[in-house]
């Protein structure tokens, strides 16, 4: 059903998307990430964020399910872009970082921790993950789109068994003109040693 979203509304995804400036996230990530580091774009959508990781020298891995968006992040960024789900991703060797913006948000709360304890295998040990969610609690519809939102009890029950600790996590506005009422709880998570 979201996948079936993105598809139908990927142009206007895309047109909403592409220009929000995201740099109060950029500048509490990438300081942890190291320069030149590898990052995974988990979820690129419009593959915004891709395209400025890879404008400041950071080597870039994007992946999207959408096959739509996949096509139109590639025209944009000029990067090759995967078209898989977050299971498929696999990194040899493993990555400084994974940006995952408003994507895991689309995972069942049950399938949550399988999702994440998959991504930290692909981190290096101290690599770091954001990750952001519509902030509140539960499972929701909106508008054709499956949404698990998250506060910071959820995000700490989360990543309770997983080889993730909790850096920092702070509550943002939506960054989109006409959506500052919607609230985002973000996190950045720091691969454990095995």
């Amino acid at each position: 059903m979201t996948l079936d979203y993105y598809q139908q509304q990927a142009d206007a995804f895309f047109a909403a998307t592409v220009s929000v400036d995201m740099t109060s996230l950029y500048d509490r990530f990438l300081p942890r990430v190291g320069k030149g580091g590898h990052i995974v774009d988990a979820g690129c959508g419009s593959g915004r964020d891709s395209k400025h990781f890879a404008g400041l020298g950071y080597r870039v891995t994007a992946f999207d399910a959408s096959p739509a968006l996949v096509k139109r992040a590639q025209d944009y960024t000029g990067l090759a872009v995967a078209c898989h789900d977050f299971l498929s991703l696999s990194c040899q060797p493993a990555v400084n970082a994974i940006w995952a913006c408003a994507s895991l948000l689309h995972v069942p709360e049950t399938e949550l921790a399988a999702v994440l304890a998959h991504l930290a295998a692909q981190l290096k040990t101290g690599g770091v993950l954001y990750c952001s969610f519509k902030y509140g609690r539960g499972e929701v519809e909106r508008n054709g789109r499956h949404f698990t939102d998250m506060d910071e009890a959820g995000l700490d029950q989360l990543i309770a068994s997983l080889p993730l600790t909790l850096a920092e996590s702070w509550q943002t506005a939506d960054l989109r003109p006409g959506r500052e009422q919607e609230r985002w709880l973000n996190a950045l998570l720091v691969k454990e040693a095995d």
